[in-house]
């Protein structure tokens, strides 16, 4: 994928400009083409992934996320609760981290969870909200809500329901909910602070959001756009202070890192190179580890006033 600035470029040097057309009308145009690719990219991975079960290359076992979550509980999923529902959504699970860990989610709440991809952070969710509250899970690409949707019917969820759409534009009425949460899914973005002002939009005053994500700390951006991509988590990654700028910048409150993961894929390195998904190998192989191990795993809360 092409960076922004090389696109905007090439319109520069190749449109000409007539009909009222601005250099900064031809800026924002490139900006939309170059944001939809990115889209298109990621929504292609993810389609391929969701008959995979793994985000980030192919793999005969769970995503190596969820097969942390399963072992040692990592990311703050307990056993017990990953028991109770359908086994397609813990296989098919691509987060970094539990959304809900640190939520104070309780009975007759109305959640939004934004890349919800199989539906495992929604069905979580039901069970806390009770049959008096109500998740939705958004997601843009159809064949993750084709598997959410099927996985619903499986574990007989009532209070639970699954819209297509983008998070930046989210298909949600304005002050309707009272979270939003996201597991590993707003680093895919590029335009992040749409995200945000759109998820301070459909909350309701006194509303929250609970995000699980990746960001980094001291990897510069051209080490991002010349090894990590926007499907693999990476790409797309804020550094640690810009990410909870952004949020405070959507006109949040209260923002702040209620839990860290640091050196999110260091495990990479300890493990046999034949136990690692196509990703894991690829990031070993290709990566220079030095900024790899400035990949972090954040949990951030932020309140509506």
């Amino acid at each position: 994928i092409q960076t922004t600035q090389e696109t905007v470029g090439e319109t520069r040097n190749n449109a000409e400009i007539c009909c009222g057309s601005t250099i900064e009308d031809l800026t924002a145009r490139a900006k939309e083409a170059h944001d939809r690719r990115i889209r298109e990219t990621v929504k292609k991975t993810y389609a391929a992934a969701i008959q995979q079960n793994s985000c980030c290359g192919t793999s005969d076992q769970p995503s190596a996320a969820m097969q942390t979550a399963l072992k040692a509980t990592k990311l703050g999923y307990q056993q017990g609760e990953l028991a109770e529902v359908p086994e397609n959504a813990t296989k098919s699970s691509f987060g970094c981290g539990n959304p809900l860990a640190f939520s104070g989610v309780t009975e007759g709440d109305t959640i939004v969870d934004l890349g919800s991809g199989a539906g495992l952070d929604c069905f979580l969710a039901a069970k806390r909200v009770g049959p008096t509250g109500k998740v939705i899970g958004l997601d843009m690409t159809p064949e993750m809500i084709e598997k959410a949707r099927s996985n619903a019917r499986e574990g007989g969820y009532i209070n639970v329901e699954f819209r297509l759409g983008e998070m930046e534009a989210m298909p949600i009425d304005d002050n309707s909910v009272d979270w939003v949460i996201s597991n590993c899914v707003i680093n895919l973005s590029p335009d992040k602070e749409t995200v945000f002002r759109e998820a301070f939009r459909v909350l309701k005053a006194g509303g929250r959001i609970l995000i699980s994500d990746i960001v980094t700390q001291g990897v510069p951006d051209e080490i991002k756009r010349a090894y990590f991509s926007w499907s693999g988590c990476l790409g797309g990654a804020l550094e640690e202070k810009e990410y909870l700028d952004v949020i405070s910048k959507a006109g949040f409150q209260e923002v702040k890192i209620v839990s860290k993961m640091e050196n999110f894929l260091s495990s990479i390195y300890n493990r046999p190179l034949e136990r690692l998904t196509d990703f894991g190998k690829k990031v070993r192989e290709e990566y220079p580890e030095e900024y790899v191990r400035r990949i972090h795993s954040i949990q951030v809360y932020a309140e509506k006033h």
